[in-house]
Formats: structure tokens, C-alpha cells, sequence
């Protein structure tokens, strides 16, 4: 068995394992068109040219290497701007006790008094796309902002509108009044290879028309804690990029603009070379829809997924790890009323493979609303075919709620919980009855077993279950008496099976948690808390 973290699992609310540790979205980088550069091939090293000491003579590069990025960043540097923004959020006063502007609790406007508006301050990037003043820059940029203003290269100010956002791929558009303003291209023909000299430029800790330079270090980066994981295949980039730099764009060596730069991986919150930025094609779909005042639809098929890992895999008997894990169905949603079920395996979706959680949401997302999708799923080892009508995307913040459920985080039992039947594999479980409901402080829609007790020493304990979860399955197979668990868990043990999959509710929704069938035998026979 791997290291497999329920608690972990259950703090991730995006419900898609996985995450990228010290993500900071701050990071991006902007530009200008530039014609008559050419890019040269690449070549060997064989023209280099080595100095003797005391040479005043520049070393000579390799053929395919730049002598300067000087005249490419001339050329698109009137393109930079820097966006500044203005917002108000409201604090509550007690939070903070003898700070200038605030209230120490218990005196005039303390503790129990209204929250205060604070103004905040916030900086990035971004570039002209049209010459009449459309401004692409990361959404996240100007999330929440009372006034944007945006400053050009010759200091210039001025004030910008958003026109729209995307903040499924952390896209936003502003404009400008004014006309004849320089402006980029994306690159959609050609796409740079891995080792291709990239500049970035931006506006990094308010060091405006900054530049970089570096290389493209890999292409199909997923970045979980990004907020839009789901629908891009980051461009991977080692040019210098920070705070600030959001949402301008990074060019290859024609002046195009190959992507957006969005985040960071650092250990210390400043750049460690590993920098992302949205690809240029997906930029580009999506400022265009923005600009012509379009409202971004995506397909829904309302199901929560997660990867489908080896730990998940072997409790499954499954050796493909390809495809998604249905955790969860949204009642009345659209795979709910085609028959979709928790625990089915994602492997097709109009005939063409799934590989992972995130391939299948964009596939979902690029359908139209009404379209019919067939989706291929793995149920009991048996492939299911099943017809769904694609509804619309709800809001981010609408998936957020429904995500969560509406649960409290407490689900610990009440002082006159009753017992549940004996442990197995160190879990106590019993009847959801309307005296447990209200025990556990579970909603009416939630079916299966109630964990009343959890061995501290079990395989179970050692992952986090804990009293008032709930099993939905149990190898896929729903569970409504503690017998039912009983005898799927001792025939699993009597095929040798070495692990067994487990559905489990908390807080509303279901996380899949593989336990361990043989190291238990020894301990499940009395409960310990």
C-alpha cells in the first residue's frame, strides 16, 4: 500500500488529488508585435570561438544563440503596461487590536462591532492585443478591483474597464479609450520547441518594463492549485518571473507571444526558475470570445472526479490506471440521470480515451450545452455505456458550494450515539437511522453506514476515518446494514484480495480510500478510541 492520506484528501476542495507545493499566482510578463527578426537555426557548437585571456573580444555564440535580445525587446516593449488596481475589503475590527485605524476589543467599536472597509492594493501585468486598447491580463489581477489604472512605457496613465474574465483560465480583458496603441500577436502557427530561447517581460515588485530571458522548459505542466488546473496544459518556462508579473505574456524570438505568465513554484515566494504561463492557443480562444462581449459556457455532466490511483487500482483489481474515479453524482444532475454511479471508472467519452481527471473536464467543457456525450465507464469489471445530455457549467463559486455541501465540519458523534455492530478491519459501523441523522448531523440525501467507531491501531486510524463518516461503498458496492459490510469485506479476505476500496462521505462529499485487509486481522477484535 502507498502513502495514502484521507486527511489530506479531504482538505483538497477542488476533490482532484494532487497539488503543486508553493504555487503563487503572481507571476507574468508583457509585450509588443515585432517584424524582421529572424530566428536562427539551430546548429552545433562548432563556431564557437574561445578567448585568450586578456582578449577584450566577446566570446562568439554558438550558431542558433542570440548575440542580444536587445532589439526584440526595443521592438515590443512599447506593449508593456502596468496595471495597478484599487479594491475595499471589509475587516473586522477586533481582528485587529491597536493598529492604526482600528478598535482594541471591548473599547468604542470594538468586539461586536461592524466590519470596517480597508482599501487594498494590488499590481501586475498585461499587453495590447488591438491597437484601439484591448488589455489581456490574468483575471486574478484585477479580481475584486474598484479601479484599474493602467501605466504605459512613457509613464502615461490611464483608466481601464474590464470588458469580461474568464476565471476558469484565469483570463480577464480591460480596455483603454484610445486608438494607434502598439500592440502583439499570439503565435498559433508554429509552437517552440523545448530549449527555445523565450523573453519575458513585466512589471515584477513595480519594476516596470522589466525583462527576462530564458529557454521553454517543458510543455503540459498541470497545476492543481492554480484554480484553472482544469482547463489549461501550462507552458513551462526558467526566464525570471515574480510578483507582479501577472498576466503579461512571454515571446519567442519573433516578437509573438507564445503564453501568459500566471504562477510560480518557489520555495521562498520569489522566482526559483519554474515559472508557467497559459499557452497562446488557449489565450488566444478566449480573449477573442471576451472582446466580442461573449459570456464563456462549458459543458457539465455534474460528477466529482479524482485520479485513479495505484492504491485505488489495486483495492479495484484494476491494472489501467487510465481514465477518471467518479467519487461523487450530483443528484438531478445530467450522468445522474443517465445512470452514472459513484465508483464507475471514466475510461471513454465519444469514443476517444480518457487518461486522467483533467483530460476528461476539458473534454466535458468543449461540448455544447444540449450535446449528447457517450461515456464510456468501468462498473464491477464491465464496461457500461451511458448517454449524457450536456447541461451549462455552473459559476466557479457555484461548483465551490455544491463542492462543499453545505455540511458542517463537525461530524463527531453526539454524547448518546449508540454503539454499532462489531468492528471489522477496525471499523465500528451501523444503520443510518433517524437517531443517528441526527447524532452525526447527517443530511437526509447521505445513504450507507455510519462509522461509530475507529480503531486508533487499524489501517483506517492510521488514514484518518473517523466517527461520523460514512460508507458508501464497499468495493463498489453500495452498503445499507452493517451485515452487508461484513460479508463483502470477509469475501474479499477469503479471495486474498490484499486491499479493499472504500467510498467514503464527510462533509458531503465522497473521497475513495483503499484500507488494508491483512494487517487488521489481528486487531479488529474490540474498538479503541
Amino acid at each position: 500500500m502507498g502513502n495514502w492520506n484521507f486527511k489530506a484528501l479531504l482538505k483538497n476542495k477542488s476533490m482532484i488529488a494532487g497539488s503543486v507545493v508553493g504555487l503563487v499566482l503572481g507571476a507574468g510578463v508583457a509585450g509588443a508585435a515585432v517584424s524582421g527578426l529572424g530566428q536562427a537555426e539551430s546548429a552545433g557548437f562548432d563556431g564557437a570561438k574561445l578567448v585568450k585571456a586578456g582578449d577584450l573580444t566577446p566570446v562568439s555564440p554558438p550558431a542558433g544563440a542570440p548575440l542580444s535580445f536587445a532589439d526584440l525587446i526595443e521592438h515590443v516593449s512599447p506593449a508593456v503596461v502596468s496595471i495597478e488596481t484599487t479594491g475595499k475589503i471589509k475587516v473586522d475590527p477586533s481582528d485587529f487590536p491597536g493598529l492604526p485605524g482600528f478598535s482594541v476589543p471591548g473599547q468604542d467599536g470594538g468586539a461586536g462591532a461592524p466590519p470596517k472597509e480597508q482599501e487594498v492594493r494590488g499590481a501586475g501585468s498585461g499587453f495590447f492585443i488591438t491597437a484601439d486598447g484591448y488589455i489581456v491580463t490574468n483575471n486574478h489581477v484585477i479580481d475584486g478591483a474598484d479601479d484599474i489604472t493602467v501605466k504605459l512605457t512613457n509613464d502615461k496613465e490611464l483608466k481601464a474597464k474590464v470588458v469580461g474574465r474568464d476565471p476558469a483560465t484565469d483570463l480577464a480583458v480591460l480596455k483603454v479609450e484610445g486608438n494607434d496603441f502598439p500592440f502583439v500577436r499570439f503565435e498559433l502557427d508554429h509552437k517552440p520547441r523545448v530549449g527555445d530561447w523565450v523573453v519575458a517581460m513585466g512589471n515584477p515588485f513595480n519594476f516596470s518594463n522589466t525583462a527576462t530571458a530564458g529557454i521553454v522548459s517543458a510543455y503540459g505542466r498541470d497545476l492543481h492549485d492554480s484554480g484553472a488546473a482544469d482547463y489549461v496544459d501550462y507552458l513551462q518556462i526558467d526566464a525570471a518571473i515574480n510578483r507582479g508579473n501577472s498576466g503579461g505574456p512571454t515571446f519567442d524570438m519573433y516578437g509573438k507571444v507564445i503564453g501568459i505568465n500566471t504562477a510560480i513554484v518557489t520555495p521562498s515566494g520569489a522566482n526559483a526558475g519554474v515559472g508557467f504561463a497559459i499557452p497562446a492557443d488557449v489565450a488566444a480562444k478566449i480573449t477573442t470570445k471576451l472582446m466580442k462581449g461573449e459570456v464563456i459556457q462549458r459543458g457539465y455532466v455534474g460528477i466529482s472526479i479524482l485520479p485513479l490511483t495505484k492504491d485505488v487500482a489495486d483495492s479495484l483489481g484494476v491494472t489501467d490506471l487510465d481514465g477518471a474515479y467518479v467519487t461523487d453524482v450530483n443528484k438531478g444532475g445530467p450522468a445522474d440521470k443517465a445512470g452514472m454511479q459513484p465508483g464507475d471508472i471514466v475510461r471513454t467519452v465519444n469514443g476517444a480515451e480518457v487518461k486522467s481527471p483533467t483530460d476528461l473536464t476539458r473534454r466535458i467543457a468543449d461540448v455544447q450545452v444540449g450535446d449528447k456525450v457517450n461515456v464510456g465507464v468501468l462498473r464491477g469489471g464491465k464496461m457500461v455505456n451511458l448517454t449524457i445530455t450536456a447541461a451549462l457549467r455552473p459559476s466557479e463559486d457555484q461548483l465551490s458550494s455544491l463542492l462543499n455541501g453545505g455540511k458542517p465540519d463537525d461530524n463527531s458523534a453526539g454524547p448518546n450515539a449508540p454503539a454499532g455492530a462489531a468492528p471489522v478491519i477496525g471499523l465500528s459501523v451501523k444503520a443510518i437511522t433517524p437517531d443517528a441523522r441526527r447524532a452525526y448531523g447527517l443530511g437526509e440525501d447521505i445513504k450507507g453506514l455510519v462509522i461509530s467507531d475507529v480503531d486508533d491501531n487499524s489501517d483506517a486510524g492510521q488514514k484518518g476515518v473517523k466517527p461520523g463518516d460514512v460508507i458508501v461503498q464497499a468495493n463498489g458496492q453500495p452498503v445499507a446494514t452493517p451485515a452487508d459490510f461484513a460479508r463483502i469485506v470477509a469475501d474479499m479476505q477469503k479471495a486474498g484480495r490484499p486491499s479493499i476500496l472504500l467510498l467514503i462521505n464527510r462533509d458531503g462529499r465522497n473521497v475513495p480510500l483503499p484500507l488494508n485487509l491483512k494487517a487488521n486481522d489481528a486487531k479488529t477484535d474490540g474498538a479503541k478510541k
